[in-house]
């Protein structure tokens, strides 16, 4: 059984920067960190992809509203996944949810979710 706890998230004024973490337990696809990423969601929008590994490589990648931003990283000794936000922006304001692959190479589950809300 895989769970997912996010912290981090709160108010920042735009162009501050938070970190958001994602501690993790239980079983993944591939049973490495590689399977953390992060989305994120606003009231009226569908879900959409942030950040995470590639499932074999654990190579990095990234929407393309946040490149250059936005740093995936993770502690594979701790399970921890962390996204660094540097230069926010209020549109960045949303629902950021970890997120795992349990069955294949999709991301099939998330977290409850910690809010990241950006003053102009």
């Amino acid at each position: 059984q895989v769970q997912l706890v996010e912290s981090g998230g709160g108010l920042v004024q735009a162009g501050g920067s938070l970190r958001l973490s994602c501690a993790a337990s239980g079983r993944t696809f591939s049973g490495s960190g590689n399977d953390m990423g992060w989305f994120r969601q606003t009231p009226g929008k569908e879900r959409e992809f942030v950040a995470g590994f590639t499932w074999s490589g654990g190579t990095p990648y990234y929407t393309d509203s946040v490149k250059g931003r936005f740093i995936i990283s993770r502690d594979n000794a701790k399970n921890l996944v962390y996204l660094q936000m540097n230069s926010l922006n209020p549109e960045d304001t949303a629902v950021y949810y970890c997120a795992t692959r349990t069955r294949g190479i999709l991301y099939d589950y998330w977290g409850q979710g910690t809010q990241v809300t950006v003053s102009s």
